[in-house]
């Protein structure tokens, strides 16, 4: 693409984007768009055919910059499940904080997956399962051999839910906790350690609370 195509298409992007977020697909106008992106009307159809298209790329546009921003590790062969599940979840939470200093990306992504359209069902086959069956792979190492499909399933989603609810909720977090402990404890590595322990502790590899090492709390035998 030549580099004036390429700038007229990234403005068009740019624009869809923030109108997409502030306002859906439904409301949001091709005439709006061009509007903000300066370009004429026939730039859309130009450069991506319809609207729908033009609303799938601008979602596609927002997770490949969260994804190129914070990739994966390339885990070596021989690297420990426990040592993949901390490093998903790490991934994860600096990815969310990543895209959510972006103007419109996090905003139009959420939008999607609390309103489905039509593109929903597309991201989900491109972008999130992907990152599931991940997940899930980690999860299958981590447990026994017998263990039902759903149940892996259902830890990945416990996995999922922990660190999204922590990044959703952080204003009202910081309105519950004193500021000295949340400083301390909920902090990205600290909360993706806490969530990788949860699920270790659930399917028997750690304990999240160990023993107490103080005499005083262990109860005496009879002799």
């Amino acid at each position: 693409m030549k580099p004036r195509e390429e700038d007229t298409r990234s403005r068009i992007i740019e624009a869809a984007g923030a109108i997409f977020a502030e306002r859906g697909f439904e409301k949001a106008t091709i005439r709006d768009i061009c509007a903000l992106a300066e370009v004429n009307l026939a730039s859309v159809n130009y450069h991506f055919g319809d609207k729908e298209r033009l609303y799938a790329q601008t979602i596609r546009h927002a997770h490949e910059l969260a994804t190129t921003q914070v990739p994966l590790p390339a885990w070596p062969e021989g690297t420990p499940p426990e040592q993949k599940l901390r490093d998903f979840i790490r991934t994860m939470i600096h990815r969310m904080r990543a895209i959510r200093r972006l103007p419109w990306q996090a905003g139009l992504m959420m939008r999607e997956f609390l309103h489905p359209t039509g593109v929903c069902r597309e991201l989900a086959e491109d972008y999130v399962r992907p990152h599931f069956e991940i997940l899930v792979n980690i999860i299958e190492e981590l447990t026994p051999e017998d263990t039902p499909p759903h149940r892996r399933h259902q830890l990945a989603f416990s996995t999922v839910g922990q660190y999204v609810f922590y990044h959703l909720h952080a204003p009202v977090i910081g309105m519950l906790i004193p500021d000295e402990e949340l400083n301390e404890h909920y902090g990205p590595e600290e909360v993706a350690d806490h969530v990788a322990d949860v699920i270790l502790a659930a399917v028997g590899h750690t304990r999240l609370f160990p023993p107490t090492t103080n005499s005083a709390a262990t109860p005496a035998h009879s002799e």
